[in-house]
């Protein structure tokens, strides 16, 4: 059999398997909320999770065609297929080790990181598209920054439109917009991250000449999309412990800030076609209503090892791919 064809039905895999770790791992955050104000059952959580996570990835392809060509041009792409076999190989690991150690680290720095570190291993640092590059990374950095200040100031609303109201009766009712609020974050999570897969697949379709235009193909969209659909079916208990319990105590007032807060963050990013970190967005948001509520309320020891994870990912995923792709090499 051609190697190339082998080497892109390996990434097809690994693509699809990269969204189906993803599904487990990022979208526990997107639930984290109404599973902890009981708001919804964790089983009945999970599975709205995956219906609107798969029906937000199939609404926007914009995201995924940054992804395919704001990194590297895949049009000049040196070894292009080891290169993205690498990345995601790369991706793939580093979500392992977060998900067993229950830290919410970002999926989006590790592809973005493995992306940068297989192909500059594979042509030198001159193969980036800085322009680009430095684009994602703007929102990157900032997002989690709007995000904690949105947060911060919906909440705030809040506090003054509802102070009148009785606490029992504020939680009852906010529990049942939270079952709304939560789908709509779960949606929006799944219009930007699950496009990142198939923005990478399709960088490996026309590195290896399968399609002449970046343009990303249905299948991969439905492909994609049903494989965070069914990772995020397992759920991602060890995640959803941390966003939902060790940031801050959340009541469903607190949950429904959270989730507009993020939301709005993520549909903007995936409007400008820029892939952000779901899970930065969404912890950040907390950390935002945290402090609206009560500074020392929240466990700021948590958030450290999570901003802590957050800053590493993108520079030991890149190393990581680099030798990866080394390995990788010595077979193809």
């Amino acid at each position: 059999m051609d190697s190339i064809l082998v080497l892109t039905v390996l990434i097809v895999i690994f693509g699809f398997g990269f969204d189906f770790i993803n599904g487990f791992h990022d979208t526990a955050n997107a639930i984290a909320t109404a599973v902890s104000t009981k708001a919804l059952k964790p089983r009945h959580a999970i599975v709205m999770a995956a219906l609107m996570n798969f029906l937000g990835a199939i609404s926007f392809t914009g995201v995924a065609e940054t992804i395919t060509e704001s990194i590297v041009n895949p049009f000049t792409l040196a070894n292009g297929q080891v290169v993205i076999l690498s990345s995601l190989m790369s991706a793939i690991i580093w979500n392992l080790i977060t998900w067993y150690f229950g830290i919410p680290s970002s999926s989006s720095h590790a592809i973005i990181g493995s992306i940068a570190g297989a192909a500059i291993a594979s042509s030198g640092f001159h193969v980036i598209e800085y322009r680009g590059f430095i684009s994602i990374i703007e929102a990157l950095i900032l997002s989690p920054i709007l995000a904690f200040t949105v947060g911060f100031t919906v909440y705030s609303i809040f506090k003054v439109a509802f102070q009148n109201f009785k606490l029992a009766k504020t939680n009852r009712h906010f529990r049942l917009i939270q079952i709304f609020t939560a789908a709509l974050q779960s949606y929006s999570h799944g219009t930007n991250d699950a496009q990142k897969s198939m923005g990478i697949i399709t960088m490996a379709l026309i590195a290896n000449h399968y399609i002449a235009e970046n343009h990303i193909p249905f299948w991969v969209q439905v492909g994609c999309a049903a494989a965070m659909g069914l990772g995020t079916s397992i759920g991602g208990w060890r995640i959803i412990k941390t966003v939902g319990v060790n940031i801050m105590k959340i009541r469903p007032i607190n949950g429904v800030a959270a989730d507009l807060s993020s939301a709005f963050i993520i549909f903007g990013a995936t409007f400008i076609h820029l892939p952000v970190s779901t899970t930065h967005v969404i912890s950040s948001s907390i950390l935002g209503v945290g402090s609206a509520h009560r500074i020392k309320g929240v466990k700021w020891d948590t958030a450290k090892r999570m901003v802590i994870t957050w800053v590493i990912t993108l520079p030991i995923s890149a190393v990581l791919s680099g030798a990866i792709y080394h390995i990788v090499n010595l077979f193809w």
